[in-house]
């Protein structure tokens, strides 16, 4: 994900990375040029409209100033709905680091000192969590032979159907044996639970906008309304604008467009795009965090 300073003007608009709208609207505003330029020769210079008093077609900018307000409304609301998921998707994963976090701390204060096993055993697979969460997430729209060589605890998992929860299980399993073992209290067990709930909280959340996009009736509707808007406006602009009508309908198709892609790019926060969350960075984070917290004997302080 690229992120620039808010104050910097230059860099955001001389940069054009591979998910730029303009690279990607480029054959079609060239098409919407050269169509505005087929409109004017055939009205203007052959037919001649515009000494004609044709109401029907030089009254064309009034039904597209009325249609301009009800398209800005839905632009509105889709990038609005689009970005909700996106920060929703943002939000969970920093509950997820909070949790973890204290998770770690609360295993690291009641463990005891010598208790490398058990210290081991939470280090590994709580700071393996947020990578099986980011790889469920993605699949399976890629493979991960690159998490699992960075990662072959995972590979013991690959027949699971469903890795975050094998590993959440495997955690509440080993903190019930402490418990059953009187190495933590029964108070410390409640008092843990919350974190542990959590884990799969946030996974199910994750899920539900993984697997519920924005309905395809709505972003269907939205591009057709979008195409049948600019891709008319030549044949009244021709009238006022002249020549000047082929980069002003070029530049608000652009725009119109270019909202529609960002909210399509950002609809879906659990991806490999640029706009996507940074997940592996998220996790990679979690995961030093909580091997630093959760300290093994020889990284204990002497008494």
């Amino acid at each position: 994900m690229i992120y620039y300073n808010s104050k910097d003007w230059i860099k955001p608009i001389l940069h054009f990375h591979r998910f730029d709208t303009f690279q990607r609207l480029l054959p079609a505003l060239v098409f919407l040029g050269l169509l505005t330029l087929g409109v004017h020769f055939l009205e203007v210079k052959y037919l001649k409209l515009e000494d004609d008093d044709n109401a029907l077609i030089s009254n064309l900018p009034v039904m597209h100033s009325l249609l301009g307000f009800a398209m800005s409304l839905l632009l509105v609301f889709r990038t609005n709905s689009a970005y909700d998921r996106w920060w929703e998707g943002r939000k969970l994963w920093g509950s997820l680091v909070n949790n973890l976090r204290n998770l770690a701390i609360k295993l690291d204060t009641w463990l005891p000192p010598e208790n490398l096993e058990d210290r081991i055993h939470f280090r590994k697979w709580a700071g393996l969590f947020p990578t099986a969460l980011k790889n469920h997430l993605l699949k399976p729209a890629t493979e991960f032979a690159l998490d699992e060589q960075a990662h072959p605890e995972l590979e013991g998992l690959a027949g699971s159907s469903h890795v975050p929860m094998k590993i959440s299980q495997t955690l509440h399993d080993r903190l019930m044996q402490l418990q059953a073992s009187q190495v933590i209290t029964q108070y410390q067990l409640l008092m843990i639970n919350a974190e542990m709930q959590s884990l799969m909280d946030i996974c199910g959340a994750c899920e539900r906008i993984k697997n519920t996009p924005i309905p395809y009736s709505y972003s269907s509707f939205i591009k057709k309304f979008i195409v049948a808007y600019t891709f008319t406006l030549p044949f009244g602009f021709v009238f006022t604008l002249d020549l000047f009508a082929i980069p002003v309908v070029m530049f608000i198709f652009y725009v119109m467009a270019s909202l529609e892609l960002i909210a399509e790019s950002i609809e879906d926060p659990f991806g490999t795009d640029s706009t996507d969350l940074p997940m592996d960075k998220l996790a990679n984070a979690i995961r030093e965090d909580v091997h630093r917290t959760i300290r093994l004997p020889r990284q204990r302080p002497a008494d």
